[in-house]
């Protein structure tokens, strides 16, 4: 059970993002299959697919959020020393936090008018709401992710967690071990960016 609990925690978002998008593969697959092999065209596979990208595209929300992979500039950031990178980092989380929770009873709001509604879909009569539902239920898992994040970053600052590589961070520690150590960067013919050089004979 504990295993379970661990796979669903750390690849929730990934499961049922993949899930989606074989589903949408095939289901365009047979669609095309059938359009231009058999002559007759699907009417409920775009309607089908459109709905599952919906719901993939609010959940890669959550999982940016979880893998802290969304697009940002991070030349300010590396200007701090890696305890004001922490601080600035949990001041950002706070942010995020705050204003997916502003973002969650509007979302809610949304989805109730939607099920009050009894709006379905053209092609397969599908409730609306099962779609309307991606906003308000990815919202609420990424203020999770962000909880999640913003717990670790304290235990960071606490010194009660050691700080996860980033991307740039392998090639700074390889560099700074090349210039405290020059010898070794002389036995591995390298140079001090970490480039095998070759000794002329």
């Amino acid at each position: 059970m504990k295993k379970f609990i661990h796979v669903i925690d750390e690849s929730l978002e990934e499961i049922l993002m993949v899930l989606m998008l074989a589903a949408m593969t095939l289901i365009m697959g047979c669609q095309v299959f059938s359009r231009y092999i058999l002559g007759v065209s699907l009417s409920w596979s775009e309607e089908i697919t459109r709905y599952l990208f919906i719901w993939s595209a609010f959940l890669s929300v959550s999982l940016c959020t979880r893998k802290c992979i969304s697009i940002k500039v991070d030349q300010f950031i590396k200007m701090f020393p890696k305890r004001g990178k922490t601080i600035f980092k949990i001041t950002n989380l706070t942010v995020e936090f705050a204003f997916f929770v502003y973002l969650i009873p509007f979302s809610f709001l949304y989805l109730k008018a939607t099920i009050e509604s009894g709006q379905v879909s053209p092609a397969c009569g599908l409730p609306m709401y099962y779609v309307q539902s991606a906003p308000f239920f990815c919202f609420i898992l990424t203020a999770f992710r962000i909880v999640q994040r913003w717990f670790g970053e304290w235990r960071i600052l606490l010194g009660k967690e050691k700080k996860p590589l980033e991307e740039g961070d392998i090639a700074s520690v390889i560099e700074e071990a090349v210039v405290e150590n020059p010898e070794h960067a002389d036995a591995a013919n390298m140079d001090k960016s970490g480039v095998t050089v070759r000794k002329e004979k």
